[in-house]
């Protein structure tokens, strides 16, 4: 990964950018592969498969096939004018072995056939030649023939002449590329003996014999394929007088021990019968059919099996990583369900004392006319005193001067020459009158209790930072209720694991409180990478502070209104996490709570933000493959599986924030255009982070779905709050909080004697106790 830029001009600053073509161009390259990958595997594995032979023996009208034909012998020559058959001489047995080679059953055959000084015909598959095509050459180099058995082994009078063709010719390509020879003897998947050609059978017979192939039927079967036992096997192999054979065995398709046991008796029964074992050409007095291939047939048929080897080995590797995926995945969620639950009870217990002490609330704002009234008049309208500072970071559509206008008590605003959210946060944290800051961003309206619940974990003295609750406000329409789930489902689950493991990542921009002290021992808001909630989340961390999470602390905010402005948005997002994560590396060799950011934080954004999103377009391509070629009622059934363990994570986490489940319905409609949205984010964010270049910042749109929360700050906090609050007595800090409450604080934040395991004093950064 590239190292972070250091961003120090303005937010329109321009730097240099990856072209996003570049990125679309690699993706589509990588898709393009997996595709063919799938449909290579799909074609050679579940295509056509490996059936009984007697599976496919339904024969139909045979009166186009020539009576010399259905009543000759079993080696045909059809490509001429007028057919021809050969017949194996008195005593001779060809001894055929289909449906090879297998990596367990193919050797122990030869060896038994070696044992015996025996030679064989076998007519291979072509995808088993491609997956072994050491033991083709073995084959040969044992003096045996080898014959075409199709590449997939279909049905060959079943399917169109052009298929017929492109399966003999990629059959040859693959004996072509294993062993430098071809091969024109040819026998077809699930034929038997003469009498049963029907006329799909013939012409598939003649179109062979047009290119060159001559076909090899039997006249004896030993029934090998239907695993009788050893005994029945030599039986049904046994010739029933002295007239030759071409006897059918199987060294692949199945359990072939039956088969090698048979071949082990039933050689030295016929020879002491006065039988001997040829092959097919010897048999029948032909020249031998296997004959050098060109160089051109050599070299294609070693590009395709090293295309078809490839296209296995990366799928069954991507096979064995998408069952680590799902595995982790259902892990994370039943994990998360978890930690939910007991942060629910855990977070039910008090941090301390309730603190009363006033806040300055930082608005870095840079255009944000539409929504920036809202946002002041809701943290206003809060039930703590506060001091307000909003930051005009060189707004040009009148930001500042409508802030000024509205003349509201308690409520400063510091203009600035353009120079980035973090120098616009730093500008305030510089010039905030309290020891406790919260920042909020322009198009965030507060609960009004959502800065009295915020910041009530500072009571205990070892937490640095809290995030709070941001909820999503433009919730209509499909891509609002998406966001909406995401940020219910997603982010606040998530954030609750996180607070139980002491790693939170990311506190974020919308609504998050800070201890002074803190900001000021990392440096203030960092302006290293886009992402500057995250980068100074993680700064305080390894600075020993703790990170927590207030989930009844609840902002609104605008989200993206389209798919456009939901890309940069989340571009931006993805893009900066990984700049945070790789400036922050080092936490994943430290101890005590940077090496709990590390370890857990670290650890967990790479596995479930970064690799597994990059692997979700393999999920959607690899469904669509087993809608295909495999059992789609399968595919779907999983489908639904997790879809089910996601509405699941979803009633829960809807029902923990309060929220009506009802946006939930379009959960399986998320599963079609966002979720892709996403993981284009981050594939797109990774290649970018990769290729060392740099992101410019992207201002988000406002669409003014902001409103002026109900209820106006009383007379009385708003004057108080117009005054410098380190000025204020701690009395006078006090009567604000009884005007805000009406009575002096009770409820969550208000209770008796609790008991910390930390000193009163607190100097710095520690890990935290317990509360009890």
């Amino acid at each position: 990964m590239s190292k972070p830029p250091s961003h120090r001009g303005g937010r329109h600053r321009t730097v240099r950018d990856l072209p996003v073509r570049t990125h679309w161009l690699l993706l589509a390259t990588l898709a393009v592969t997996l595709t063919l990958a799938l449909l290579i595997e799909g074609y050679t594995q579940h295509m056509f498969g490996f059936a009984d032979d007697g599976a496919a023996l339904s024969q139909g009208p045979s009166d186009h096939v020539p009576a010399s034909v259905a009543q000759g012998g079993p080696v045909i020559e059809a490509g001429t004018a007028q057919p021809r058959t050969a017949r194996p001489d008195a005593h001779t047995i060809a001894l055929t072995f289909d449906d090879g080679p297998d990596p367990t059953w193919t050797p122990k055959i030869l060896a038994v056939l070696r044992a015996d000084h025996v030679h064989a015909t076998f007519f291979v598959v072509g995808t088993q030649v491609a997956a072994h095509p050491d033991l083709v050459r073995q084959i040969v180099a044992d003096g045996n023939e080898i014959g075409v058995h199709t590449f997939t082994h279909p049905n060959l009078g079943t399917i169109p002449a052009w298929q017929r063709t492109l399966q003999l010719r990629e059959d040859q390509l693959a004996i072509a590329g294993a062993t430098g020879q071809t091969t024109t003897l040819l026998r077809p998947p699930y034929s038997s003996v003469n009498d049963a050609l029907d006329n799909d059978d013939w012409s598939a017979v003649r179109q062979a014999g047009s290119e060159g192939y001559l076909t090899v039927l039997t006249t004896q079967d030993s029934e090998d394929w239907t695993r009788p036992g050893v005994a029945r096997i030599v039986a049904d192999a046994t010739p029933r007088g002295s007239a030759g054979q071409v006897l059918l065995m199987h060294d692949a398709g199945g359990d072939r021990s039956q088969s090698v046991a048979a071949l082990a008796q039933l050689i030295p029964r016929l020879q002491a019968r006065g039988f001997h074992f040829a092959t097919v050409s010897q048999a029948v007095h032909l020249a031998s059919p296997m004959t050098a291939a060109t160089a051109r047939d050599h070299w294609t048929g070693l590009a395709l099996i090293g295309a078809l080897q490839a296209s296995h080995g990366l799928l069954t590797l991507l096979g064995w990583l998408l069952y680590a995926a799902g595995a982790l995945s259902v892990l994370r969620a039943l994990v998360t369900l978890v930690a939910a639950r007991r942060h629910k009870k855990w977070a039910t217990y008090p941090w301390g004392d309730p603190v009363t002490e006033p806040v300055t609330v930082i608005v870095p704002a840079y255009n944000e006319s539409a929504g920036i009234e809202a946002a002041v008049r809701s943290l206003l309208a809060s039930d703590h005193p506060v001091e307000i500072i909003v930051v005009d970071d060189g707004s040009t559509d009148g930001t500042a001067d409508l802030v000024e206008s509205l003349n509201l008590p308690g409520v400063r605003v510091i203009r600035q020459h353009n120079a980035g959210k973090p120098a616009a946060l730093n500008t305030g944290i510089a010039a905030a009158s309290c020891d406790l800051v919260v920042m909020v961003d322009g198009d965030t309206v507060f609960e009004p209790d959502a800065v009295r619940r915020l910041i009530q974990p500072f009571a205990d003295p070892g937490v640095g930072a809290v995030s709070g609750n941001a909820k999503v406000v433009n919730r209509g329409g499909l891509l609002g209720r998406w966001q909406h789930i995401e940020y219910v489902v997603g982010f606040n689950l998530d954030r609750r694991l996180f607070d139980l493991a002491q790693c939170m990542p990311t506190v974020p921009g919308a609504i998050g409180g800070f201890r002074r002290r803190a900001l000021e021992q990392v440096g203030g808001v960092p302006d290293a990478t886009l992402a500057e909630d995250t980068d100074l989340t993680m700064a305080l961390c390894r600075a020993g502070w703790r990170v927590v999470y207030e989930e009844r602390a609840v902002a609104w905010t605008e989200a993206p209104a389209s798919l456009g402005a939901l890309w940069r948005q989340r571009y931006r997002w993805c893009y900066g996490t990984l700049q945070a994560m790789w400036k922050h590396r080092g936490a994943l060799l430290q101890r005590g709570p940077a090496g709990k950011l590390g370890r857990r934080g670290l650890g967990y954004l790479l596995m479930f933000q970064v690799l597994l999103p990059l692997l979700a377009p393999v999920v959607d391509i690899f469904a669509l493959y087993g809608l295909v070629f495999l059992n789609p009622l399968h595919i779907i059934g999983l489908w639904l599986g997790f879809l089910l363990l996601q509405l699941l994570m979803g009633l829960y986490a809807f029902r923990l924030d309060g929220e009506s489940p009802g946006p939930l319905w379009s959960l399986p409609l998320q599963q079609f255009v966002y979720r892709q949205l996403m993981y284009l984010v981050v594939i797109q964010s990774v290649v970018t982070a990769l290729a060392g270049s740099r992101l410019r910042w992207q201002r988000m749109e406002r669409y003014g779905s902001l409103q002026v929360p109900v209820g106006a700050p009383t007379a009385s906090v708003a004057m108080a709050a117009r005054q410098p609050v380190r000025q204020q007595p701690a009395d006078l800090a006090q009567s604000w909080l009884d005007e805000a409450y009406g009575q002096p604080p009770t409820g969550d934040y208000y209770r008796p004697a609790v008991r910390y395991s930390e000193p009163a004093e607190h100097s710095g950064p520690h890990e935290p106790g317990q509360r009890i």
